[in-house]
C-alpha cells in the first residue's frame, strides 16, 4: 500500500513538472509568434495625397522590423470613413485577417460633418467591443476638431475618446496630430492632411501606446469550425 502511494506521490510529480513545462513553452510561443496588427482609419491613415509607402502605418512597418519585432500591418483605411462605416466594415476584417492588434483611428469625418458625438461614441465603443471579442487588442486614437465648429461640441468631441478609454479601459492615444496640428507648414493645401514630412511625428505619437500592446503575449484565439 505504501509502495502505491510513494508510485503515485511520483507521478503526480512528474504530470505537474510536465504542466509547467507546456505552460512556460506556451508563454513562450505566445510571446514570440509573429502578431498582425489591423489599422481601421480614414484617410489621416490612408495615405491621401502622399506617394506610396510615405505614410505613418508604412513608417510602423519599418520601425517594426528594425526593433526586431515580429508583426505585419494590414491597412484597412479608407479616406472619408465614418465611425459607423468602420463598425459596418469591422467585422469581415476581423474575419479575414485574424489580428492580434487593432487600431481604431476613426472620428474625425464625423467631426468635420457635425455628426451627434454621442453617436460616434457609441459606434468606436461597438468596434472595441467587437475586437475584444475576437480576441485582439483595440488601441484608441484620439481626434480633434478644429475650433470654428463652436466650443461646446469641439470639446465634447475630443473628450469623448478620453472618457470612452476610461470607461472601457482600453489603449488610447491621447491625439493623433500632437505637435503637427498647430503647425501649417506640416498640411496639404487642403489644411487637412499632414505632409510626408510630418508622419514620422504621427508614428511617434502612435508608439508609445502601441509597443506595449505589441510586447505583450497573444490571445488565444478560439478555434475555426
Amino acid at each position: 500500500m505504501q509502495n502505491d502511494v510513494m508510485k503515485f506521490g511520483r507521478l503526480m510529480r512528474s504530470i505537474q513538472v510536465i504542466v509547467a513545462f507546456m505552460l512556460a513553452l506556451m508563454a513562450t510561443c505566445a510571446y514570440s509568434a509573429s502578431k498582425t496588427v489591423l489599422v481601421l482609419g480614414d484617410s489621416l491613415s490612408a495615405e491621401y495625397g502622399l506617394a506610396r509607402g510615405s505614410g505613418w502605418v508604412a513608417l510602423l512597418e519599418k520601425r517594426m522590423n528594425s526593433e526586431k519585432l515580429d508583426a505585419r500591418v494590414i491597412n484597412a483605411s479608407i479616406s472619408g470613413e465614418t465611425t459607423s462605416g468602420g463598425k459596418a466594415r469591422l467585422p469581415a476584417l476581423l474575419e479575414q485577417y485574424r489580428p492580434d492588434i487593432v487600431i481604431i483611428e476613426l472620428g474625425a469625418n464625423d467631426g468635420l460633418r457635425g455628426l451627434p458625438v454621442a453617436s460616434a461614441k457609441a459606434n468606436l465603443g461597438a468596434m472595441i467591443a467587437a475586437v475584444r471579442a475576437a480576441r485582439a487588442r483595440p488601441l484608441l486614437v484620439g481626434m480633434r476638431i478644429p475650433p470654428n465648429y463652436g466650443r461646446d461640441y469641439t470639446q465634447r468631441f475630443s473628450a469623448s475618446y478620453t472618457e470612452l478609454a476610461r470607461e472601457l479601459n482600453v489603449a488610447l492615444v491621447p491625439f493623433l496630430l500632437e505637435g503637427v496640428a498647430d503647425n501649417p507648414q506640416l498640411f496639404q493645401a487642403d489644411r487637412l492632411h499632414p505632409l510626408a514630412d510630418a508622419q514620422p511625428a504621427i508614428l511617434d505619437n502612435i508608439w508609445p501606446s502601441l509597443k506595449p500592446l505589441l510586447l505583450k503575449p497573444l490571445l488565444l484565439k478560439q478555434m475555426r469550425h
